[in-house]
C-alpha cells in the first residue's frame, strides 16, 4: 500500500525529559506523522468516512504531548502510535517523529528526534 497521509509539526508544549527543569520549566515538542492507509474508497466517494479525521488525530497527537509526562521522548512516540491506531482503525501503519529542539545534550544542535514505525 502506498497511500498516505502526512501530517507535520503538531507544536505542544510539554514536561517531558529525565531532567527536574525539564519536568517543571517544560519546552516545546513537535511531532509528524505518517499515516499508511488505503486512500481509494476515500478517493471516489469524497467523503470523510473513507478515510480518517485529520482534526481528531492532531487533537490527539497534542494531548500526548502536553499530558503525562514521560522521561524519554521515545515512550512518547510509541504511546502516541498506539493510540492513534487503536482510535483509528483504517491506519494499517504509522510513522511517528517526535522532536525535542531543545533537548539538553550540552552542545548546540538543531534537533534531537525520535522516530517510531508501527504497523497493525
Amino acid at each position: 500500500m502506498s497511500d498516505q497521509i502526512v501530517i507535520t509539526g503538531i507544536h505542544g508544549y510539554g514536561f517531558h525529559g529525565l531532567f527536574e527543569n525539564e519536568r517543571k520549566n517544560g519546552q516545546d515538542f513537535y511531532v509528524d506523522l505518517i499515516l499508511n492507509l488505503d486512500l481509494a474508497s476515500a478517493a471516489q466517494s469524497d467523503t470523510i468516512e473513507d478515510t480518517v479525521n485529520y482534526a481528531e488525530i492532531t487533537e490527539l497527537t497534542h494531548q500526548e504531548i502536553t499530558t503525562n509526562p514521560v522521561n524519554l521522548i521515545e515512550k512518547l512516540a510509541y504511546r502516541i502510535a498506539e493510540r492513534i491506531l487503536s482510535s483509528h482503525l483504517k491506519i494499517k501503519a504509522i510513522t511517528v517523529t517526535v522532536h525535542k529542539p531543545q533537548a539538553p545534550v550540552g552542545l548546540k544542535v538543531h534537533d534531537i528526534c525520535v522516530v517510531v514505525n508501527k504497523t497493525r
